[in-house]
């Protein structure tokens, strides 16, 4: 991956509408030059898709969660295979460090994530968990 390719992700993270045309003058490259390279980014799987960033007014009406998890020793497939089925886990990460696993979770009420946290912590082979209510983005630069 080169310095366009990197150029390319960065322009379609802020917008991934951006037209292949809108591209390339921006990146002042020939048209057919930003569409090999997205197929090349595609087919490696650099590119796993396409996407939309949800706005803070709909965000703002989510309750976000961080999740810290100490598992037992050998739970992971099972406690993994569980917590996919929670819709409300947007994302799961093993962890180097003090705890295992790190859960992003998102509800619609204080109501809801309690339950869920609760439901989360009474899994097999959950150790301990510890929780962190998300109050304000002040920085999001994921791509």
């Amino acid at each position: 991956m080169d310095e366009l390719d990197r150029n390319i992700l960065t322009q379609l993270a802020q917008d991934a509408r951006m037209s292949v045309a809108v591209l390339a003058r921006r990146l002042k490259v020939a048209r057919s030059t930003v569409q090999a390279r997205l197929e090349r980014l595609e087919g490696s799987g650099a590119i796993a898709g396409y996407t939309l960033r949800l706005g803070e007014a709909v965000r703002a009406s989510r309750i976000r969660a961080t999740v810290m998890l100490v598992i037992e020793p050998r739970s992971l497939p099972g406690i993994l295979a569980r917590l996919k089925t929670l819709p409300q886990v947007e994302r799961i990460h093993t962890t180097s460090g003090r705890v295992d696993l790190l859960l992003q979770l998102a509800t619609s009420s204080t109501a809801e994530l309690d339950d869920l946290l609760d439901r989360i912590g009474a899994l097999d082979g959950v150790r301990s968990s510890e929780s962190l209510i998300h109050l304000s983005t002040k920085l999001d630069r994921a791509v």
